[in-house]
């Protein structure tokens, strides 16, 4: 009894005393450094943006129709996306595998909100090249559509070349995804991805 007593009375210095220390340190502090951890809780913090992009959760077919040139006929392939939220409700990660032009094709995305940029984020990286593709955006409530402007790296021409992507959440079963590219100066659709539960 008498060893159960001093346990419970060092797990209870061993608690109290880091507290006590952090409510010191807390009070301590100068008013730029209690704005700027404000500033940080805020930044950190899941809101109405990542709700948004709570919708793309869950297990997807996907059925997706690409041009590689606007000239060209178009390219179907199908698959499967699976997206989870990661990092406490922050992010999205999506992986979807499938076929394309008969080959195995698998790619990853993770969505963000950044919270002190006010913007929404897309990065994609899949198995058919070894780059980042990388895109910022705002959502328009009206269309529940996030208009997003990116840009990649094409190896054939050596450069970076803009592109232009929606994402519409047509409704809790239902998500659209278009991708547009430019050539010789005018924009053409290159791909049209639907996700289906």
């Amino acid at each position: 009894m008498k060893n159960f007593l001093y346990l419970l009375l060092f797990v209870t210095i061993f608690i109290t005393i880091p507290v006590i220390n952090a409510q010191e340190q807390k009070d301590n502090m100068t008013k730029e450094q209690k704005e700027a951890q404000k500033i940080w809780m805020e930044y950190m913090t899941p809101g109405w943006a990542h709700k948004i992009l709570s919708n793309s959760v869950g297990d997807w077919k996907v059925k997706m129709t690409s041009w590689m040139d606007p000239s060209m006929g178009a390219t179907q392939a199908e698959g499967n996306a699976s997206a989870e939220m990661v990092l406490g409700g922050r992010y999205v990660q999506m992986k979807f595998h499938g076929n394309f032009m008969g080959m195995p094709y698998e790619g990853f995305s993770t969505d963000a909100y950044d919270n002190a940029k006010n913007v929404f984020i897309n990065t994609w990286i899949d198995n058919m090249g070894t780059g980042l593709m990388y895109s910022e955006g705002k959502y328009d409530a009206a269309t529940k559509t996030i208009n997003y402007e990116g840009k990649m790296f094409n190896p054939v021409t050596k450069a970076d070349e803009k592109y232009r992507e929606t994402v519409n959440f047509a409704d809790k079963d239902k998500i659209i995804m278009e991708m547009f590219n430019i050539k010789n100066n005018e924009e053409y659709k290159s791909l049209h991805v639907e996700y289906t539960r």
